[in-house]
């Protein structure tokens, strides 16, 4: 889709990575309305309400660029929330496929077909808690909460996360405060969220992401 223009932002969307939470057409359903053509139509909606509907996008499908003032601002704390039953949220300073996004959705099902990310596969039979135990094993206090993540998925193996981040639950209570992080995404692990190795059980093929 082009990117939407407005006197203040041009608006991009990029629908590989939409899954359809809906947060844009709930909270500005007069300019996000899948009906019509195109299905983005700010006119009439301030240019707060836009950037803050936008910035609420999970998947980071939909994002802007401000014409002449302060880009997305990136959170001081990177977390790295887990879904019920579906993707990792990340937010914070994302490096990933040669790209800096501040926003994405990463499967752990294992079945995407958009590898790393979070397809909607995980709605055909995915689960795993949205609210896993607090880890003491794992958390510590980090020097820094933001500052660059970068995403490396493993070729056939489990999704690396580099960079100072703080993992929550779906409630958005801590579970661990780390600086590197293996998580899964063949969908078999016993130790969701983290990879327990089991990629290797199942036979797990997945290509590589950095």
């Amino acid at each position: 889709m082009k990117p939407v223009e407005t006197e203040e932002l041009t608006i991009h969307f990029d629908g590989k990575t939409c899954i359809h939470a809906r947060r844009c057409v709930l909270g500005l359903p007069k300019v996000f309305d899948p009906e019509a053509r195109p299905w983005i139509q700010p006119g009439g909606a301030s240019t707060d309400d836009l950037i803050s509907v936008i910035e609420a996008c999970p998947s980071g499908a939909l994002s802007y660029t401000r014409k002449d003032g302060p880009q997305e601002i990136t959170p001081e704390t990177n977390t790295v929330r887990v879904w019920e039953n579906g993707p990792l949220e990340v937010r914070g300073e994302i490096h990933i496929e040669g790209e800096t996004r501040t926003r994405a959705l990463l499967c752990r099902c294992g079945k995407t077909e958009n590898s790393p990310f979070c397809n909607n596969a995980h709605l055909k039979g995915f689960t795993a808690t949205g609210l896993p135990e607090f880890r003491e094993d794992k958390d510590r206090q980090p020097e820094e909460t933001a500052g660059p993540i970068e995403v490396v998925a493993r070729e056939n193996g489990p999704l690396l996360l580099k960079g100072n981040m703080e993992i929550i639950g779906g409630d958005g209570r801590r579970v661990a405060r780390v600086g590197h992080a293996a998580f899964c995404r063949c969908g078999s692990s016993g130790d969701k969220p983290f990879c327990d190795g089991s990629h290797n059980k199942i036979g797990f093929q997945k290509p590589p992401v950095g």
